[in-house]
């Protein structure tokens, strides 16, 4: 078995509590359904939001979803890089699993399309 990365990222349009946990909510279940993963499967969630987002962690989220109460999460503010994508959430998974690194399926959702665009292609988004 393989300890593997996914990576995933979505935005929002406003710092809004609401709409960040809703777009959380949307990102894990597009990374989950992809890579046929269950939370028992994962190491950790490593989750970033820009400085421009500080309405509520978006941790809390996942944490309220059943089997997902032990998976270990932390949240942190992305680098402030000029002219970075505003208003965006980024994940990293670390998942335990048979799957070649090639078979990860990485998930960008919204304007977060933008910061790969080679792999926002990949699924339906």
């Amino acid at each position: 078995m393989y300890n593997r990365g996914i990576r995933g990222a979505t935005s929002v349009t406003q710092n809004d509590e609401q709409e960040i946990l809703q777009e959380t909510m949307t990102l894990l279940r597009e990374i989950v359904i992809r890579n046929e993963i269950e939370p028992e499967d994962i190491c950790s969630v490593w989750i970033t939001m820009t400085h421009d987002l500080d309405a509520t962690f978006p941790a809390r989220a996942i944490r309220q979803l059943e089997g997902w109460e032990l998976v270990p999460l932390m949240c942190s503010v992305e680098i402030p890089v000029q002219g970075s994508l505003p208003h965006c959430i980024r994940f990293m998974i670390q998942v335990n699993t048979e799957k070649s690194q090639k078979e990860m399926k990485h998930v960008y959702l919204n304007d977060a399309r933008k910061l790969r665009p080679d792999l926002s292609s990949q699924g339906t988004n």
